[in-house]
């Protein structure tokens, strides 16, 4: 028994559970939030927001109101996403809406707008703009009046004028910026010898850009019908003002030598009495009259017929080959038995590892008719016109697509016969099934289910394979009824190309080629989308 003197056992006190450590809040703004991440994050958007701005300037300089207005719209949303926790989902999806709007819809859109206009050679710009290359191109020299020193400058590749006025004053300016006055400019033997912000084109530099010194025009102000100064012999300039003189008010050109006073028209022209018209004209709306052209008009109607015929046959033939012999050696190179397989099948692509451009491009060079390695060694010296004669290009074109086109269509049949679910085939072979008939019902179906889908876009692909027909043929060989630039080899999209006339062999007419664009596409999307709704029912089997 314990004594009072001796110690008591301690008891435990019971210690409240202290409560959990406050959760950090944090504000739904990032705004005080410095941690790496979102310093990162600052800076990008930095760089995005500076880049925006730039093309905003730029866009403003052009007076492209439309694509100043998507461009802020596009910042706007960019600094809003990426700094607030509300829209978490749109952090991801921004950039490739972004993306989509500006290389699709954009794209698209412009296409429909410049169809329904006349946009091309003669009506590239604005009403204001034509008005002022009219008055341009018909500068003539003023008679009785004077000559002035003239010292051709050069900036980079830019050049420009300095002269010496009655007063000894220096003035110096461009084509895009008229004459100033060059306070601090050096003058001897009453000629302009340094100009600041400007180097002297020496003589053997003006020799060199002769025709662009005879070229040049230096407007004296910002007012076209002032005049400028022009040159012949890049030593002395004469002002030289136009021969058409435009009236605001009425709205006419009048013709000073002739007296012919010209009145804007419905196309876009300034037309007089007799029905002449001045040869710069400029943008206006014109209905449906592009795709009238395209449809009614002979010089396009016909041609475009047997391109669109052409088009099908060339974009149905180039997946149908190249499917079934992809197929084909997919099968073969498939079966296990083969040795070498690896190998054989490193081979198979190598067609496809080469640029698509330079192997159309190399095979033009194979195929020629009297230096080609085909006619010249493999058949002997034979002249064979592969690519100057209407079918044998035809077959040419079809046989080296088909060169350049199986190697993908073996590497999918390669994977989508390897992912066939093997207790389906053993099923079959229970059954009783032999080989032709598992293939028949069991491996094509299956098989067509995972490529159907890439067949739709290799259509769509052969469809506009433009890059095959400019480099193998050029779309020859010509018609020889035909009045424009079109041949035998041409599908619709190098049609397109040769009435845009970019490559110089016809007039420029964006507005027709824009509307063949759109015929293009709607075709391509609703084949695309039938296709699409039956390949459900090759979905069933699945």
């Amino acid at each position: 028994m314990p004594t009072s003197s001796s110690p008591r056992a301690a008891t435990p006190v019971p210690v409240p559970p202290s409560d959990p450590p406050p959760r950090r809040t944090r504000d739904s703004s990032h705004a005080r939030d410095f941690r790496p991440g979102f310093l990162v994050k600052l800076a990008v958007v930095a760089v995005v927001d500076a880049l925006g701005v730039l093309g905003v300037l730029a866009a403003w300089a052009q007076e492209s109101w439309g694509i100043l207005a998507a461009m802020v719209a596009l910042l706007v949303a960019a600094n809003v996403v990426y700094f607030t926790r509300r829209a978490l989902p749109l952090k991801y999806i921004l950039p490739g809406l972004a993306f989509l709007l500006v290389f699709q819809v954009y794209v698209i859109a412009y296409t429909g707008y410049v169809a329904f206009t006349n946009y091309g050679d003669g009506h590239n710009s604005t009403k204001q703009h034509a008005v002022e290359a009219l008055l341009v191109q018909n500068e003539r020299r003023v008679e009785g009046t004077e000559t002035y020193p003239l010292t051709v400058l050069t900036n980079g590749t830019d050049l420009g004028f300095a002269i010496v006025d009655e007063d000894g004053d220096v003035r110096a300016g461009s084509a895009e910026q008229p004459l100033e006055d060059a306070d601090d400019a050096s003058v001897e033997d009453g000629r302009a010898t340094a100009v600041p912000g400007w180097d002297v084109l020496d003589r053997t530099g003006v020799l060199e850009r002769q025709d662009e010194v005879t070229a040049l025009r230096v407007p004296l102000s910002d007012d076209p019908e002032d005049g400028s100064i022009r040159t012949q012999d890049a030593r002395t300039g004469f002002v030289a003002e136009s021969t058409l003189e435009y009236d605001e008010a009425a709205d006419t050109m009048t013709d000073t030598t002739t007296g012919t006073v010209y009145t804007p028209n419905d196309a876009g022209q300034f037309e007089a009495e007799d029905g002449s018209t001045l040869p710069v004209g400029w943008r206006v709306a014109v209905g449906f009259e592009n795709f009238t052209t395209a449809f009614a008009d002979s010089r396009y109607a016909q041609p475009f017929l047997s391109i669109l015929l052409w088009t099908f046959a060339f974009a149905v033939l180039s997946v149908g080959s190249t499917f079934l012999l992809g197929m084909l050696l997919a099968i073969v190179f498939n079966d296990t038995r083969l040795r070498g397989r690896k190998v054989y099948r490193t081979l198979l692509i190598l067609p496809y590892a080469v640029p698509g451009f330079l192997a159309a491009l190399l095979w033009s060079g194979l195929l020629n008719r009297k230096f080609g390695f085909v006619n010249s060694v493999l058949l002997g010296g034979a002249a064979i016109p592969w690519l100057t004669d209407p079918w044998l290009a035809k077959l040419s074109v079809l046989g080296v697509n088909l060169w350049l086109g199986f190697p993908y269509m073996f590497l999918i049949c390669v994977g989508a016969l390897q992912s066939l679910p093997g207790d389906v085939l053993e099923a079959a072979k229970i059954d009783g099934a032999g080989k032709w008939r598992t293939w028949r019902s069991v491996v094509l179906p299956l098989l067509l289910v995972s490529t159907t889908p890439l067949l739709i876009s290799s259509f769509a692909f052969n469809f506009n394979n433009f890059t095959l027909i400019y480099m193998l043929t050029g779309g020859g060989p010509r018609f020889a009824d035909a009045s424009v630039p079109l041949g035998h080899t041409d599908i619709l999209i190098s049609m397109v190309y040769s009435v845009a006339g970019i490559d110089g062999n016809a007039p420029r007419n964006y507005g027709l080629a824009s509307a063949l664009s759109i015929v293009i596409f709607v075709i391509v999307g609703t084949i695309s989308a039938l296709a699409f709704r039956r390949t459900r029912r090759l979905e069933e089997l699945s």
